[in-house]
Parts: C-alpha cells; structure tokens; sequence
C-alpha cells in the first residue's frame, strides 16, 4: 500500500469515497522466450488477463496466424469511475481473484469495491465485463463478481451482471455506454 488518495480535484464533497487507500501496481510482466516464439499455442491463464503487455498468436483460437490481442493491461488498466486511479490502484481488482480455464474456456472476476455501500459497484463490474467482452474469443464464458461478502448489495449486483439482457440493455445506453468506454480509456 502506498498511502492515501486525494479528494478526486476538489471533488470531495460529491465522493463516497474520499479518501481512498492507494495500493502499489504490481510490477510489469516480463516476457519468456516461449512466449515470443509465435510457433508455440500460448493459453489464456490469470495473468493473461490482469495484464496483457503485448499481442500474441494462439493457432487454436481464430485459426494460425491471426493476431488475437494486441492490449496493454486487460484489466488491471481500467480507471475507477470516481477517482484519477485504476482499479489495480485501489485493489478493486488483483490478480489473485482471477480464474481461467482455457480448455474450459471460461473466465470469473471477482472484485472488491473499496466501500461496502459503493454506488458504482454495478459499473465498476459493467466496465470490466464489457473489457473482457471486448478482448477475448465469443468462446468464453465470463462472470464478474463482487468478492464475497465486501459490498451491502452484493447479489443485486451480481445479478445484473450475470444477466445478458441488462447487460445489453445497459450498453444500449449512450450515456451509460460513455462512462463506460471512459473507464476503459486511457488516461493521459
């Protein structure tokens, strides 16, 4: 943990949150040998999808030689709605609560809100469903969840986001559709 946050620029009144703790960002992923070789299927696992530094090809997923993701930090990488940090900044998300099964081909995202009454807690998981939705094959299966336990809503939550129609629905909203693409973008 670094310390704590600031108030968001002057913002302090209108956050739930105003202080927030400021955790450490893990240390880049360096890249192996195996994994530079393009000859060599390179399956999808956790640390695939916390932080994705660079593209790599896996023959079995859209057939040889296509390029399947070319991403700097899946998730790791997506802005707090309320806050200048990203949710790897304030341990909404780490790498620990991320498990994949390729051949299984699903993905399940916990993640921890940094209050347990956090209003943008269905964002926040509406954010990080649409980054997977956006970056992986139709072949994954995905579920974004709220830790167990760390949010006063957390199976109202977990509902919408378990439920497709919302989901779509929600991403029929231009405005909601703005925020959302405003979390995954890059900050300058």
């Amino acid at each position: 943990m670094v310390g704590g946050g600031g108030g968001g620029g002057g913002r302090a009144g209108l956050l739930e949150n105003a202080n927030p703790l400021i955790y450490e960002r893990s240390g880049e992923r360096p890249v192996t040998a195996g994994e530079e070789d393009e000859q060599v299927p390179d399956s999808i696992d956790a640390r695939e999808i916390f932080d994705i530094r660079r593209g790599w090809e896996l023959a079995g997923w859209w057939g040889p030689g296509f390029l399947f993701l070319h991403l700097a930090h899946l998730i790791r990488s997506i802005n707090d709605p309320e806050h200048p940090l990203t949710l790897e900044e304030l341990n909404v998300v780490e790498q620990v609560r991320i498990q994949v099964s390729d051949p299984e081909s699903t993905v399940a995202v916990a993640f921890t809100p940094t209050i347990p009454h956090c209003s943008m807690a269905t964002l926040i998981g509406l954010s990080i469903k649409v980054k997977l939705l956006r970056s992986l094959p139709q072949r994954f299966k995905m579920d974004v969840h709220i830790t167990p336990g760390t949010h006063a809503s957390e199976h109202a939550v977990n509902k919408q986001l378990a439920d497709k129609e919302r989901v779509a629905a929600a991403l029929e909203n231009t405005h909601l559709l703005e925020v959302v693409n405003q979390c995954l973008s890059a900050r300058s």
